[in-house]
């Protein structure tokens, strides 16, 4: 999973993260199945963000038989909606939210040696967009802010 900066929320790990990703899709009248479950792992177990292909991959092999990479796109879309899951344009990959049942724009800087992907919510920057944007005539629906660079390890 990506790394995160500016938060202040304690961020689950592992089962709990999981449990809080289904929390956010059930109290939207959405259901866990165990496709969505195998899928959300296996998004959750990455460092890095991960394709859809990839995805599927990794499911079709835990569960012995073929996964369409449509199946995991339509899935992953519905956990982009209901914010457990984030995706990462510039690189057509995602990563699961770290803090699933809170709402924020996202800014991601990606680095372009390792890859890895560090997110950071800061409020006032995508406000300022959002309200440039109302100012201009625009209604945003969702900010995709990237940044690319290199990480600290490089």
């Amino acid at each position: 999973m990506a790394t995160h900066a500016h938060h202040h929320h304690q961020e689950p790990t592992g089962e709990k993260l999981a449990d809080a990703a289904r929390a956010t899709l059930e109290a939207r009248s959405e259901q866990w199945t165990p496709m969505r479950a195998a899928i959300f792992d296996a998004l959750a177990a990455e460092e890095k963000p991960v394709s859809a292909y990839d995805i599927a991959d990794t499911v079709s092999k835990a569960r012995g038989k073929r996964v369409a990479p449509n199946s995991v796109y339509r899935i992953l879309d519905l956990f982009v909606a209901n914010n457990i899951a984030m995706r990462v344009e510039s690189a057509n990959a995602y990563i699961a939210n770290a803090h699933p049942g809170c709402q924020h724009d996202c800014i991601f800087l990606v680095c372009d040696l390792c890859g890895q992907v560090t997110h950071i919510d800061d409020d006032p920057i995508t406000s300022a967009l959002r309200t440039a944007a109302r100012k201009a005539g625009f209604s945003p629906a969702r900010a995709v802010i990237e940044m690319r660079g290199t990480c600290d390890a490089h």
